[in-house]
């Protein structure tokens, strides 16, 4: 009976459908992350085993879209759908050299097997995607963006951008 209750228990996380309300921010609120639309979203999960290896979830236009296993853990981590990546706007890429990529409305996640998965977002972004991104000079991250004096700062495999004082400088290597 107890192997029979754990696998009914299994089985019904597998189909659970949890809705969760994103908050909205107005496109020129300069200080949000992301740019998402006040919505209800539906979420579901669908498990293998006792973990979460897939989410599909409903974006604003209906289409679904799959968050799966690294990106899924680190799109977790950020506060998923209402944390500041918010909703995926497309399904995970391949990218040189092994890499991978998806796409929220506030940033995106990015990993490569040398490198690790790290998130790249806002004006960082914005430099790293003017500069080839994956296939640029800068290449893959290799820490998620950190904190330092007056602004942020990510680290690529061909160099460092800075965000201070509302500017932003590239530094290759």
């Amino acid at each position: 009976m107890h192997t029979f209750a754990r696998r009914s228990a299994g089985f019904i996380a597998a189909l659970a459908v949890v809705t969760v309300f994103t908050a909205g921010c107005d496109k020129d609120n300069k200080d949000s992350k992301s740019d998402t639309a006040t919505t209800s979203t539906t979420v579901m999960a669908e498990t293998t085993t006792e973990h979460a290896t897939e989410t599909k979830i409903a974006t604003r236009d209906g289409a679904e879209v799959t968050v799966a296993g690294d990106f899924l853990a680190k799109y977790t981590e950020m506060g998923g759908v209402t944390g500041p990546l918010g909703l995926p706007t497309g399904a995970q890429q391949e990218g040189p050299g092994g890499g991978k990529m998806q796409e929220f409305a506030g940033g995106a996640i990015v990993s490569s097997p040398a490198t690790g998965i790290h998130v790249v977002w806002g004006e960082i972004r914005k430099a790293w995607e003017e500069n080839g991104g994956p296939s640029g000079k800068l290449g893959y991250p290799t820490s998620d963006e950190t904190d330092i004096t007056g602004g942020k700062q990510s680290e690529f495999t061909g160099g460092t951008i800075t965000w201070v004082d509302n500017k932003t400088t590239v530094t290759e290597k």
